[in-house]
């Protein structure tokens, strides 16, 4: 007997609730915010005490601020405002938002998995170590991963409810929530216009697409007009895009992280203290290396894909960093091995899904999935994952079909680009997660859809007979 998709749907539900409560009790009385998570809990008090993101120095002076992205403290700021300033607040938001995207997940995945595929993606959301552990964390990337999941998920809704027209409007605010909490996203967002799993014109998914880049960006335009005013100079969401880059450049950083102090700050950026001016300053010194040495900056590509897809790692550091005598290095490294084996297991489906997709070039991706698996015993990983995108691109027109795969294919592309270019860090592979969760068990396209005809096809499929198939699979 198949399980029906309400029971399936309220497990995955079910789990990520009783998990992230059994996380949560463990964590609240343990660990008070580390890291950048100071900063966003501050910011986040003083949203919600009516100061606005403004920042005040240990001799008083209190500032505009713009260095991180405002979306997160943001949310934060209405979450204290309601119930209180206490980081057990943000670590309930976050696993709210972490429940919600363990559902999204179910819903991406069931036009093309079924409903036990969906259910599986569900459950690698909800239970994925990294996931998890990341939850106390008042941190971002976990954060835009579940926004970015959920949007996909109102995407496809929107999609087959086509006489809705607002829908669409709704997933470019969520996108737009998605950019100002990581403003990298803006490169993505438009792509989830793209998702239907019904045959429809290009024209009219690029429309959408356009539609929701567009609202995505409205809902931005007031933040940085709001940087062009405080912080003397038009800043898109945060200014902090100068520093990275500098970063990026230092071969002693060895494609990941190092503080400006520990690289040396350039000699005309000393006497800059201007927030804004200051993530110009690094910006073009950063950009003056590049052009001195291109090929030294090139040649660091490998280790900042290797930093971001290769290493987790990212919980445990957290929570070493706020409380080491509640998890310490025999904590660190438990942990580590765990989302290293998940990790490389969910990079192994996604590689395999790319694979059994019917379409051209089956041999080819079979092969091409085989010595890709091959990069997941050793730290080349991101070549494994690169190739899973190749192979989603060779499906060509009837990537359509699997919207899972054709917008975690991108997101892949995306997150490695940006990366390539600044940093790589373990955790901005979190962004990640949930997507690669509903590509893991694609394996066909929706039953009941019609196939594609040409670059003028439509779909006359209505609402409930696309329902109905959906239920079917």
């Amino acid at each position: 007997m198949r399980p029906s998709g309400r029971a399936v749907r309220r497990a995955v539900v079910g789990c990520a609730v009783a998990t992230r409560v059994a996380l949560l009790a463990w964590a609240i009385p343990r660990f008070p915010p580390a890291e950048d998570g100071v900063f966003y809990h501050t910011v986040a008090s003083r949203i919600a005490a009516g100061l606005g993101y403004t920042w005040q120095w240990p001799d008083g002076v209190v500032t505009y601020a713009a260095h991180y992205p405002v979306g997160y403290p943001a949310l934060l700021g209405l979450a204290y405002a309601a119930v209180g300033s206490h980081p057990a607040v943000a670590m309930v938001v976050n696993a709210v938002l972490g429940v919600i995207a363990a559902a999204a997940a179910y819903q991406v995945a069931l036009p093309t998995s079924g409903v036990r595929g969906a259910g599986l993606a569900g459950l690698i959301v909800a239970l994925h170590p990294s996931l998890l552990a990341y939850t106390p964390a008042l941190m971002t990337e976990a954060i835009a991963g579940d926004l970015l999941v959920s949007a996909a998920a109102l995407a496809l809704w929107a999609a087959a409810a086509r006489r809705r027209r607002w829908a669409w409007w709704a997933v470019g605010v969520l996108g737009g929530l998605a950019c100002l909490i990581r403003p990298q996203l803006v490169l993505l967002v438009p792509a989830l216009g793209l998702l239907s799993v019904e045959a429809v014109a290009w024209r009219t998914r690029l429309g959408r697409a356009l539609l929701v880049g567009g609202v995505a960006l409205a809902c931005c335009v007031p933040w940085t007009l709001r940087n062009c005013h405080r912080m003397e100079r038009c800043v898109f969401v945060s200014a902090n895009g100068g520093w990275n880059l500098l970063i990026g450049t230092a071969s002693e950083a060895e494609g990941g992280w190092r503080s400006i102090d520990q690289l040396g700050v350039p000699p005309e950026c000393r006497t800059e203290f201007r927030e804004a001016h200051k993530d110009r300053c690094f910006g073009a010194a950063g950009l003056r290396r590049i052009r001195a040495s291109p090929g030294a900056w090139l040649g660091l590509i490998p280790a900042k894909l290797r930093q971001t897809f290769d290493l987790p790692g990212a919980p445990g550091a957290y929570l070493a960093a706020s409380n080491g005598a509640a998890f310490g290095e025999r904590g660190k490294l438990a942990l580590g091995g765990l989302e290293l084996l998940a990790q490389r297991l969910l990079y192994l489906g996604v590689l395999w899904a790319s694979a059994r997709v019917p379409g051209p070039r089956q041999r080819w991706r079979r092969w091409l999935a085989g010595a890709g698996a091959l990069t997941f015993l050793g730290p080349w990983a991101w070549v494994g994952l690169l190739l899973a995108a190749l192979n989603v691109a060779w499906l060509g027109a009837r990537v359509v079909r699997s919207p899972a795969l054709l917008f975690g294919a991108i997101a892949v592309v995306e997150t490695a680009l940006v990366h390539a270019g600044f940093f790589g860090a373990a955790r901005y592979a979190l962004v990640l997660t949930p997507l690669l969760a509903a590509m893991a068990v694609a394996r066909h396209e929706a039953v009941g859809a019609p196939a594609l005809t040409g670059p003028a096809s439509v779909c006359d499929t209505g609402e409930k007979e696309f329902e109905d198939a959906a239920r079917r699979v």
